[in-house]
């Protein structure tokens, strides 16, 4: 059985010709970025990722305090990894069988009934690692499930693509900093209960911001297996030459530069200058990564691709000043310029997978991005610390660093990559 979509009319006016999912009734957006469905978007997306920031830390209290050992926060985290790798993909066929919005607002459902048990586990006492890591799973499956909707609803709400990622990118990297500083404050006064607790908060908000959002979408697929959809995204994702490109070099850079950067980092800072210090640089990536969002409001390169790997280059300076003992200003810029540099790229790069592929394939394809990157992601860190302890910390930076330039140096050469126009 071939998959179809019911064909819906234009939506008069609205300069999006699209179809509607039963019971969604269209609010046309004005052409300001702020329109009404954005505002909801934005609030939705802002709040749940302030709580995201709060759940490393809500573990290490509770899991810690509890007797259990560092392992077991590790084992939790990666619960949550392994059930959004693993079925993120099922998410994006998912959005497209029942409308993204619709599988978003279930998500959060899921996530705050986990989280909300969680709390409730921590407040009444020490709870079983088994309900920990099971709950934590629930959460990366809902993660799985929310995901994918993210690229495709932004363009349908979002009259300017670009500024809306680069508008995200900016409150993502605030909320960042402020979450894990907010639950470091509420330990002191309530424990890892009442963090979980304001978590399960910013799932509902988010929900319910989700849920009052109306926009013509496209209709759910109609007919076809989850296997035949699966196929499908994965035809029209070898069909673009310069998308599986990107991602094939993405996954040899996760591997080798952003994967090991962040354990090696906090290893670094933290033996060279106290854990306090290393506090203050991720502070400081975090405001470059707010600096290269507002640099991707500003700019509107005619080829973004090109233009985001030429600002991809700055991650070289974040590698360097890790490899060799620097003075803690120098260390503090080369953070700051990687975290600029990797803001715009990561904005580039989602403008233009969300302007060029085709809305009824984009929650399939940009599920494969997630899963393919996050894996190598995970690769990237396991692998850190053994090959540092192997060969050394510094000549594994070092060898980042020229990784990090050959890269770029590909994204650069490779003409469907390098020559990617920008459709507005």
């Amino acid at each position: 059985m071939t998959q179809k979509r019911v064909a819906a009319q234009p939506i008069p006016g609205s300069g999006i010709s699209g179809d509607l999912p039963d019971g969604d009734v269209p609010e046309v957006a004005g052409r300001t970025l702020w329109n009404p469905n954005f505002r909801l978007f934005f609030l939705a997306r802002t709040v749940a990722r302030f709580g995201d920031g709060m759940v490393p830390v809500a573990l290490a209290a509770g899991l810690l305090d509890a007797g259990y050992g560092a392992s077991s926060v590790s084992f939790a985290l990666g619960s949550w990894m392994v059930c959004f790798a693993g079925f993120v993909l099922v998410g994006g066929v998912l959005a497209d069988r029942f409308t993204p919005r619709r599988m978003m607002v279930l998500a959060d459902g899921v996530r705050l009934v986990g989280t909300a048990v969680l709390a409730a586990a921590f407040v009444l006492g020490p709870p079983s690692l088994w309900l920990v890591y099971a709950l934590s799973a629930l959460s990366g499956l809902g993660a799985a499930i929310f995901q994918p909707g993210v690229a495709s609803m932004l363009p349908l709400m979002a009259p300017d693509v670009q500024r809306g990622n680069a508008v995200l990118r900016v409150a993502e990297s605030l909320t960042a900093m402020a979450g894990p500083a907010v639950a470091g404050a509420l330990v002191g006064f309530g424990g890892p209960g009442v963090i979980f607790g304001v978590n399960a908060a910013t799932f509902a908000a988010s929900g319910v911001c989700l849920f009052l959002i109306r926009m013509p979408s496209l209709a759910p697929v109609a007919g076809g297996s989850m296997l035949t959809e699966l196929m499908g995204g994965w035809r029209e994702f070898r069909a673009r030459s310069w998308l599986w490109g990107v991602i094939a070099v993405w996954s040899v850079y996760g591997i080798t530069v952003l994967g090991p950067i962040t354990p090696l980092e906090a290893v670094v800072v933290t033996e060279r200058h106290g854990s306090a210090m290393f506090g203050v640089m991720m502070t400081v990536t975090g405001a470059g990564n707010a600096v290269g969002g507002l640099l991707a409001m500003r700019l509107r390169p005619r080829r973004p691709l090109f233009a985001g790997a030429f600002a991809l280059l700055g991650v070289v300076a974040n590698v360097l000043v890790l490899a060799y003992d620097v003075p803690v200003t120098l260390l503090a810029g080369g953070f700051f310029v990687g975290g600029v540099s990797l803001a715009f790229w990561l904005v580039m790069w989602s403008t233009s997978v969300q302007t060029q592929v085709p809305p009824e394939a984009l929650n399939r394809l940009h599920a494969y991005d997630v899963a393919g990157s996050l894996i190598m992601l995970a690769v990237g860190r396991a692998l850190a610390g053994p090959v540092a302890e192997t060969v050394g910390v510094r000549e594994v930076l070092v060898a980042g660093a020229v990784i990090n330039v050959a890269v770029c140096g590909v994204l650069l050469a490779v003409p469907p990559i390098r020559g990617l126009r920008r459709v507005e």
